[in-house]
């Protein structure tokens, strides 16, 4: 399935690997990966995890403290957001 990754969620994956590779050097590339291994994941089972809100998924990464929020459509999965999990879940369930 096809799966679309949203400029806000975007900009939330770069903020965060700039973040991790400056605490470390090549950590914010580990993060992404981590990501990208989400998405895999995702795409493979979009109804896999659990619910977060009335529309949308969440999937916890394995060593990161991140989740990706997601919508499972009928033709494609959205990812609208990259959250941190120690933040306010807030503004995420409102887009």
């Amino acid at each position: 399935m096809k799966l679309l990754v949203l400029s806000s969620a975007e900009r939330e994956l770069v903020d965060a690997v700039d973040y991790y590779n400056a605490q470390c050097l090549g950590l914010g590339y580990e993060f992404a990966a981590e990501v990208q291994r989400g998405f895999k994941r995702i795409q493979e089972h979009p109804s896999a995890w659990p619910v977060f809100s009335s529309r949308s998924r969440r999937y916890l990464t394995d060593r990161f403290p991140y989740g990706i929020l997601y919508e499972a459509r009928r033709d494609c999965i959205v990812v609208g957001g990259i959250m941190h999990l120690r933040q306010d879940p807030q503004p995420w369930q409102d887009r």
